[in-house]
This record gives C-alpha cells, sequence and structure tokens, in this order.
C-alpha cells in the first residue's frame, strides 16, 4: 500500500501536475512486474496517438501479491492525497487501467479531456518498471500545447514514482519511445464532484 505521496513537487504551470515517490515497498513493486510480466491479460489497443497493452485491474482476479494496487485502503488513499493536493472533492468512483509499452511503443501528445459529467477530471500514474535506465526511454512529458517543441517538463518512470495531473484541454502530456525495457505503469483515474 502506498498511503502517502513522498518528496511531492507540485506544478501550477502549464497545469496542474505533481511527481513524487510512493511507499510501495521494492519487495511488493517485483512481485508485481514479475505478475504483469508472467501471467497478465495484456490486450493490444492502438488508437490514432498511441499503441499499448492494457487491461482493467477490475477485470481480473488478481494474485495476493497484485491485489494491494486496488485494494480499498490504497484506494482511498490515493483517492484523499489527490483531493489534498488538488484541493477538490472527488467521487467515489476510481478506475484502475494497468498498462505495458514495449520497444517501439510511444504515446503522442495528447490531453485525455473529453466532456461530460462523468470524464475523468484527475489521473494519478504508478510507475512499476524495476530496473529502469536513462537510455530505456519511455519518459513522462508535460507540454504547455500540443507542439512537440514546447515541453515544460520530463519525468523519470522509475519504479515507485508516481505522477498526478488534472485533465483539462491544456493538459498536453506525452510517454516518450520506450527503447529498451518494458514500461509498466497503473493507470488510475478520478472523478470530481
Amino acid at each position: 500500500m502506498f498511503p502517502e505521496i513522498n518528496k511531492l513537487t507540485l506544478r501550477e504551470k502549464p497545469f496542474k501536475y505533481f511527481y513524487g515517490t510512493s511507499n510501495v515497498k521494492v519487495n511488493m513493486l517485483l512481485k508485481s512486474v514479475s505478475w504483469f510480466k508472467s501471467h497478465a491479460p495484456w490486450k493490444l489497443i492502438e488508437t490514432d496517438f498511441y499503441e499499448q497493452y492494457e487491461f482493467s485491474l477490475f477485470d481480473v482476479d488478481l494474485p495476493d501479491e497484485v491485489k494491494y494496487l486496488i485494494s480499498e485502503t490504497t484506494l482511498n488513499d490515493l483517492t484523499n492525497n489527490v483531493e489534498a493536493v488538488f484541493n477538490i472533492k472527488l467521487k467515489k468512483k476510481v478506475d484502475a487501467i494497468a498498462h505495458k509499452l514495449v520497444r517501439g511503443q510511444t504515446i503522442r501528445i495528447h490531453n485525455d479531456y473529453l466532456e461530460g459529467e462523468e470524464s475523468e477530471s484527475h489521473r494519478v500514474l504508478l510507475q512499476l518498471s524495476d530496473n529502469w535506465r536513462e537510455d530505456d526511454g519511455g519518459y513522462l512529458m508535460f507540454f504547455s500545447s500540443p507542439e512537440t517543441n514546447n515541453i515544460s517538463d520530463i519525468v523519470e518512470p522509475i519504479g515507485g514514482s508516481i505522477q498526478g495531473f488534472e485533465i483539462s484541454p491544456t493538459s498536453f502530456h506525452a510517454v516518450s519511445t520506450v527503447h529498451k525495457e518494458e514500461r509498466y505503469t497503473v493507470v488510475y483515474s478520478f472523478y470530481q464532484k
């Protein structure tokens, strides 16, 4: 479980986002990654701006060593953290999708914004990749516009690190091309009241 976000850095521009570390223990991280590598039911998803493997953590009978990722305690703690960081109130609904990017895959600039009452308002990413190195790629990038030359920040996808951001028409972000090791992330989606 990761009840707190440590070493939190909060940015207000070009939109609100944060990054820091979670309280996920190394042994839990390694057990999760082992299951994701060997038994997870990955499904390839292709859209106009990305190609990746994914599945919902709520649609799978998870082994005990992975259940902490969607335990009631974890989801409540994450919700409380997001509410505190962004000074908002969230609905009880939380989605959790596992993502896997393999060599050559990338996620191009997008904002995740959809209009409507049931659209997600905030997103939190828990990086699970083990032994990540700089030349592996898969960096999370934030932009001040949909143009590639307007990078505002670059965040390393180190295992156990955590990032979060508000979703809006200007929440432009991307993931750089993965060059070597597979990149594993759990994406939590939140819905503002």
